[in-house]
């Protein structure tokens, strides 16, 4: 389970406005820098600079129409992402299980001397 990760990708995610704005294309299925600019505390200029992170990362694509674009999101490479966050999940999890394995040995070593001085 090594998944590379895209640091580009995970970079543009990290942004909480930008993964509201998924949230939304993919509630509505699509939608244009005015309608997104509609529905949160940002400006139009801002939504269209925040779509074009995602759409230069592949999160997202836009279709012409009429004076603005229409964009949707790329459902394949929002796959790959949760594919990576799985992976870094599972790795730390493993980490954790090393982490807690140690602090337990750790915890039985100190434990047994106690008890030993108890009973001489």
């Amino acid at each position: 389970m090594s998944t590379l990760v895209d640091d580009d990708l995970w970079s543009a995610i990290g942004d909480p406005t930008r993964r509201r704005m998924l949230d939304l294309l993919l509630a509505a299925g699509d939608g244009t820098a005015t309608t997104l600019s509609e529905q949160l505390p940002v400006t139009r200029q801002a939504i269209a600079k925040h779509l074009g992170v995602l759409d230069r990362v592949g999160l997202v694509h836009a279709a012409p129409a009429g004076r603005e674009k229409r964009y949707r999101v790329d459902e394949a490479q929002l796959a790959r992402a949760v594919a990576q966050l799985s992976s870094v999940g599972a790795a730390w999890d493993a980490r954790l299980r090393r982490i807690k394995s140690i602090a337990e040995a750790i915890q039985r070593a100190t434990a047994t001397p106690e008890r030993d001085n108890d009973n001489g």
